[in-house]
């Protein structure tokens, strides 16, 4: 009698059990497939339903934190995949979704801290370029640059990694260091449309605006039609004086963003280099459009009337106009201390003697003494004295 009511007992747990682990395995297949529809709120009910205090179940805790990921509830996620990574510590799965989540919730360090989990468990290259991310979101360029490194030793023709180990030297002023880093995976692929632009922009930035051109042309035959390589085959023609073809390729870039005060600038001041351009038909509306543009900036703002002043002066026949945008110029860029000589030059050519003289005067105030903008005002200033005396005694 007793043993049968043991194997009674037994039975009537056995049953229980796999009663509660049908229960579990049904529940866990159906959040499954309610996750898969993103009806992710009834998953996580159901899942929820499942957990009890005394006891973790991985399975379980596992789908409700992929469920809060999806639902973007990356802090409920972020707790889930920690409690997960401690409960099963060699599990690489749960700490890459740790990383991920970080990412979310722009927890760098706790990005890094997990990184470096998974990295002790296996070298994996995305992982190791997640790290540098993280450590660049930190401005610690030298970290990110490290991690980057590692990552391209692993994969070295990843070009997403090595275009940000390349904008990392670029930001920094390394140059040359950036042109190097670009060396052997151009050698493999030339004519990349990642990394070679990459490339012309350290030549441009190191001021090797021949080189920058020549990269910068050959992408443009090949068909790259991109806003940037307009833009820096343009700047490369304006600072190696081909004039007519850095009109062309500025005014190509404005075609697909006209976003960048910038680059209504430059063609503003392309176009009156060009000398074949009347000021204002041509230069003037995109000195204007520049104009709208920018917020109050005063070095942008010094450069901007100092082009409006040079058209006017170029004109001839528009001195007073000359004169109120120089006098602009300086309000913005005290600096800009040719603009007071400019100024009096203006007052002088429109027969305004004593304003002129005024404006020689304040330039002397704070011209070098001895240069060449000195000794004319100088010699002006003494003209212009003569001719008032005239006027005077008439």
């Amino acid at each position: 009698m007793r043993r049968a009511a043991l194997i009674l007992m037994w039975i009537t747990v056995c049953a229980s059990l796999w009663a509660q682990t049908a229960h579990r395995d049904s529940v866990l297949v159906q959040a499954r497939y309610l996750k898969s529809i993103y009806r992710t709120d009834e998953a996580i009910e159901n899942l929820t339903a499942l957990i009890r205090p005394d006891v973790l179940d991985e399975g379980v805790l596992a789908e409700l934190a992929d469920c809060h990921f999806q639902n973007g509830d990356y802090e409920s996620a972020a707790e889930s995949y920690f409690l997960l990574s401690s409960l099963a510590p060699g599990n690489v799965l749960y700490k890459i979704r740790l990383m991920q989540t970080n990412i979310k919730l722009k927890a760098w360090p706790g990005c890094v801290q997990a990184g470096h989990e998974v990295l002790q468990l296996d070298t994996i290259p995305a992982v190791l370029s997640l790290i540098g991310d993280s450590f660049r979101q930190m401005e610690q360029a030298d970290s990110a640059l490290y991690y980057y490194r590692r990552s391209l030793a692993h994969k070295p023709m990843d070009k997403t990694v090595l275009s940000k180990a390349m904008g990392v030297l670029i930001d920094r002023g390394d140059y040359e260091g950036a042109i190097a880093q670009a060396g052997p995976f151009l050698a493999q692929d030339p004519d990349n449309s990642t990394i070679a632009p990459l490339l012309g922009l350290a030549h441009y930035r190191k001021g090797d605006y021949e080189s920058a051109q020549s990269i910068f042309q050959r992408q443009e035959d090949i068909g790259n039609d991109s806003y940037s390589i307009h833009y820096y085959l343009g700047q490369s023609y304006w600072h190696t004086k081909v004039i007519y073809r850095a009109e062309e390729e500025l005014l190509a870039a404005w075609q697909i963003d006209s976003s960048d005060v910038n680059l209504a600038y430059s063609i503003a001041a392309v176009k009156s280099e060009a000398f074949r351009w009347p000021f204002e038909e041509e230069v003037k509306p995109w000195l204007d459009k520049a104009m709208e543009m920018i917020q109050p900036d005063p070095v942008m703002m010094s450069r901007l009337h100092q082009q409006y002043g040079l058209g006017y002066y170029k004109k001839q026949n528009s001195w007073d106009k000359a004169i109120e945008h120089y006098k602009e110029a300086y309000k913005y860029n005290p600096k800009f201390i040719s603009a007071l000589s400019t100024i009096a030059y203006c007052y002088e050519v429109n027969k305004d003697y004593k304003q002129a003289l005024e404006w020689y005067e304040k330039y002397l105030k704070v011209a070098k003494k001895g240069s060449k903008g000195y000794e004319f005002a100088s010699k002006r200033i003494a003209f212009l004295k003569g001719e008032l005396f005239m006027e005077e005694k008439e």
